[in-house]
């Protein structure tokens, strides 16, 4: 299956092609900054919206609303997946989200199913509502998680600071690490498709928790299945955004594995990045999200700095370097927009 192209800013900068102005998405521009979502949040919680289509629907167009961004990214969770691969999954306030039956063992890999993805139709069914509401304004990105950081809350069970259990199989159990990688491009894969089969013109794929390993393990443990999934996941005709946390130290690496589009956190200057990887993939960022709660003059002086750092060269697209953060004056956040749009070179 191959999409058909679809015209818009952002979509062009993802292609390296000239536009108008910047495009400009937040990560997690879906959330508790934005009073409608905490008004459905008070009576949902997360699991509840990401599985019911009008829900999620309805949170992933209120910043494009709200803001006038030039994306709109699908609200979901990046463990969905782990769900119909038989594992149990909760969100627990101020802890985030656990798996009570953590990975750890040879017979826990032959365990997980990699034959259940039609389980998660409701994601395809939220992005086929939003695009039918957008109505071609803006594109929907549709999203994965990495192989890496999906494999680390399923042998922690959730979050983690050390990565003690995940380290432990990659070096103890090469071959164990190496089947557990493979059933979850297995997963992801076939998950991303369906994505861009329900309306989804572009897919970020999500290493949030990369920044953990070093460059060599990276490359040895890492790099081939996060390649595998991109590598399936263009094949269907849309541009993949490979985004990575913490990896200041390796991102040529990260280029390596893949991605028409490649997201850069705050922790490298965004040229320096580019330059590195030689202008061969587009470029996403990478504005500090605490920079958000500064004075308007400072944030002003900061969007003006990063956008002069790119230049013309076509293929930027301006983001934070993660997610939005809870507590964000949405003020701050629509001024950023107009400050993306008003600048020129």
């Amino acid at each position: 299956m191959r999409v058909p192209p679809m015209s818009s800013r952002f979509l062009d900068a993802c292609r390296r092609r000239p536009t108008d102005v910047r495009p400009v998405w937040f990560m997690r521009q879906a959330g508790r900054y934005l009073k409608p979502y905490r008004d459905i949040r008070a009576k949902h919680s997360i699991l509840e919206i990401c599985k019911r289509p009008d829900l999620a629907a309805a949170v992933t167009l209120q910043p494009v609303e709200i803001l006038d961004v030039d994306a709109a990214i699908i609200f979901a969770d990046l463990l969905l997946p782990v769900e119909p691969m038989g594992l149990k999954l909760e969100f627990v306030a101020g802890e985030g989200p656990l798996i009570d039956n953590a990975v750890r063992t040879s017979n826990d890999v032959d365990a997980l199913s990699t034959s259940n993805t039609d389980d998660l139709g409701y994601v395809g069914e939220s992005i086929t509502m939003v695009t039918r509401a957008l109505n071609g304004k803006v594109p929907v990105i549709g999203f994965v998680g990495a192989p890496f950081t999906v494999a680390s809350y399923m042998i922690e069970g959730g979050a983690s600071r050390n990565f003690i259990n995940t380290k432990m199989m990659m070096y103890r159990d090469e071959t164990l690490w190496r089947r557990l990688m493979g059933k979850l491009v297995d997963v992801l894969a076939p998950f991303a498709i369906m994505q861009v089969a329900a309306g989804a013109r572009c897919i970020q794929v999500f290493d949030s928790w990369i920044g953990a390993l070093g460059a060599d393990d990276y490359v040895r443990y890492v790099a081939p299945y996060s390649r595998a999934l991109i590598e399936r996941i263009r094949s269907s005709g849309v541009p993949v955004i490979h985004f990575g946390t913490g990896c200041a130290g390796y991102f040529r690496e990260l280029h390596a594995a893949g991605g028409d589009v490649m997201g850069v956190d705050w922790r490298l200057n965004i040229d320096q990045a580019w330059m590195d990887i030689s202008y061969r993939s587009a470029i996403q960022g990478n504005m500090d999200p605490a920079a958000l709660f500064a004075p308007l003059p400072e944030i002003k002086q900061k969007v003006t700095e990063l956008l002069k750092r790119t230049g013309t060269r076509p293929g930027h697209i301006f983001n934070v370097g993660h997610g939005i953060l809870p507590e964000t004056p949405v003020e701050n956040v629509k001024a950023v927009v107009q400050m993306v749009r008003e600048f020129r070179p």
